[in-house]
């Protein structure tokens, strides 16, 4: 069994997508069909930067996507694969699940354009910059994690945010309270506890603002019946009916990222492989959560080559 599994924010990088649009008209397709769903040229600033303007969370969310779901529809057209016979299941860390719902044909792509540029302010603007943070703990599994943040909260909100694999978790919250828990981290039995830079703290109830934007958002949103089932971030199973997407995507926004439990549970329901389309970060995740299962990053045209010579 197979699952396609599509990358989060933190993925995006200058110059992404370029080689794919110059070796492929059907890549060259999805970035256009983005910047006219978007009203701007996010493919000039995916490939040519600068780097800050494509780390703004209301570029890197729509420019992720648009980068795997290039990758993906060359795999479907150009190498004539069908998702519904080739994958059994698909999943993607934060917006990553839009990706995988996009993949999916759940959404369009000018609609998930859309959603997650929406997505990307909304969460951008539900906090002043400098109120809130995100920080890694490395060492630390989803148990020593939660002590941690309990024990720096003090008042404020700090809580999982990401439960990303057996030796990582991300903290999210009020600045201050982040900052307590990375001084405490190593005491507390981390590796040590990493302060993210990122602009706001997301998957933390400081989302709340966003939530109620995405609820607005989904509930006028298209949405069909997914291809295959999708793995939800906030409940790590699988879901296939509209209005339950409708609602989990909702919650995902101020949720937690239970990526490392959605990787076990399609493990555990027979994935041997799995494909990461357009990054590599989830690859590395997906080792150490299913060390029996193959993992493999598809980004390149060799690498399209390849995944469809093994398909």
């Amino acid at each position: 069994m197979r699952a396609f599994i599509f990358p989060g924010q933190g993925s995006q990088a200058v110059g992404m997508g370029t080689a794919l649009a110059a070796a492929s008209g059907v890549a060259r397709e999805v970035f256009e069909e983005v910047d006219d769903a978007l009203g701007e040229k996010l493919s000039k600033i995916m490939a040519e930067g600068p780097e800050e303007t494509l780390t703004l969370t209301a570029n890197a969310q729509p420019a992720i996507m648009a980068n795997a779901i290039a990758v993906l529809r060359v795999l479907q057209r150009e190498g004539g694969i069908s998702l519904a016979d080739k994958v059994d299941f698909v999943a993607g860390h934060s917006l990553g699940e839009y990706s995988a719902l996009c993949g999916a044909e759940a959404f369009s792509l000018a609609q998930t354009a859309k959603l997650l540029r929406l997505r990307g302010e909304a969460m951008q603007a539900a906090v002043p910059v400098g109120v809130g943070a995100m920080a890694a703990l490395l060492g630390a599994d989803i148990e020593k994690a939660s002590r941690i943040a309990e024990a720096a909260a003090e008042g404020q909100v700090c809580t999982v945010a990401n439960d990303n694999d057996p030796t990582q978790v991300v903290i999210s919250g009020h600045r201050e309270a982040i900052e307590r828990a990375v001084a405490m981290a190593k005491d507390m039995g981390a590796k040590r506890g990493l302060l993210l830079p990122v602009s706001a703290p997301f998957h933390c109830p400081l989302m709340q603002p966003a939530a109620d934007a995405m609820q607005a958002a989904l509930a006028a949103a298209q949405i069909q019946a997914p291809l295959v089932p999708v793995y939800a971030n906030v409940t790590a199973a699988p879901v296939a009916d509209v209005d339950t997407i409708r609602a989990l995507l909702v919650e995902q926004v101020t949720g937690m990222v239970r990526w490392r439990e959605s990787v076990a549970a399609m493990a555990e329901a027979g994935v041997t492989e799995f494909v990461e389309l357009g990054g590599k970060v989830l690859t590395g995740m997906v080792k150490r959560i299913a060390p029996d299962a193959t993992a493999t990053s598809v980004v390149s045209m060799d690498d399209i080559e390849a995944l469809l010579n093994s398909l």
